[in-house]
């Protein structure tokens, strides 16, 4: 089966790790994790901004491979504070999907740049 990798995605910023964005094979693309990053660096906000700028590389990550937002079927959320965050994020995410992926939260020790949310995704057609 044949792989694709794709790196660079208008609107999402140049890579500064020596990852790809995503990796699609066959019919199911491979997110790589997202943080709250611009052009400009990462910006601190509230967990929910911050995922919603995670969500909003994955959709254009997902967009550039080929995938629509409603082809992803999985989610992997890391928080630094699941307590504190969770609920807020919960009602992003509520938002952002129908159908809802299937997911998995969990809290991390620490995420690049001091982060609050990470998010990863799978997409099927």
């Amino acid at each position: 089966m044949s792989k694709k990798f794709i790196a660079d995605v208008p609107g999402v910023p140049a890579l500064t790790s020596p990852i790809s964005n995503a990796v699609v094979i066959g019919n199911s693309c491979y997110i790589s994790g997202q943080l709250a990053l611009y052009d400009d660096g990462y910006r601190a906000s509230s967990a929910k901004d911050e995922a919603a700028r995670a969500f909003e590389l994955v959709f254009l990550i997902a967009k550039e491979a080929g995938f629509l937002r409603s082809d992803i079927v999985f989610v992997d959320l890391a928080f630094i504070n699941l307590n504190r965050d969770l609920f807020e994020v919960n009602q992003l995410f509520d938002q952002l999907f129908d159908p809802r992926p299937a997911r998995t939260i969990y809290q991390a020790a620490e995420l690049p740049f001091s982060a609050k949310v990470k998010v990863q995704a799978v997409a099927m057609r």
